[in-house]
């Protein structure tokens, strides 16, 4: 299914969507979405863009192998939650806010960090499957 229409597309379509994942993690910890939504969206653009180019064509796109994401999230997710324990002593996944707020991201918070930590594992989980397959037939 390597057709013309497709490849332009997926070329326009590839840095669409990892803004578009972006925003959805950036937005997850006011209103629905988050990591795991987020890290689905960018999967899914690399997914279409390894249908449309080919799988060796995506690969080289990516500066990592998915699979060195998925520790660096898991590591991210649990140091956000063990932060309140060191900082201020509290319990575990407490949240911690930033008092001022970032123009961008609004308010800095350790649900954030979570969300990213999250978002690196499943796009690291969804792309090494996808790829295993792929690579299999």
């Amino acid at each position: 299914m390597k057709t013309l229409i497709l490849r332009t597309a997926s070329n326009y379509m590839l840095p669409l969507l990892l803004v578009f994942s972006v925003f959805i993690l950036l937005r997850g910890h006011y209103l629905p979405g988050g990591g795991f939504v987020g890290g689905l969206i960018a999967a899914i653009a690399f997914v279409l863009h390894a249908f449309a180019n080919g799988l060796e064509n995506t690969k080289g796109l990516l500066r990592i192998r998915p699979g060195v994401l998925m520790p660096i999230g898991l590591g991210l997710a649990f140091l956000s939650g063990l932060a309140p324990v060191l900082a201020v002593d509290e319990p575990f996944m407490t949240g911690l806010w930033w008092p001022d707020h970032v123009p961008v991201v609004g308010n800095l918070g350790s649900a954030l960090f979570f969300d990213i930590g999250v978002y690196l594992v499943v796009i690291g989980v969804t792309l090494t499957i996808i790829f295993s397959i792929s690579e299999s037939d």
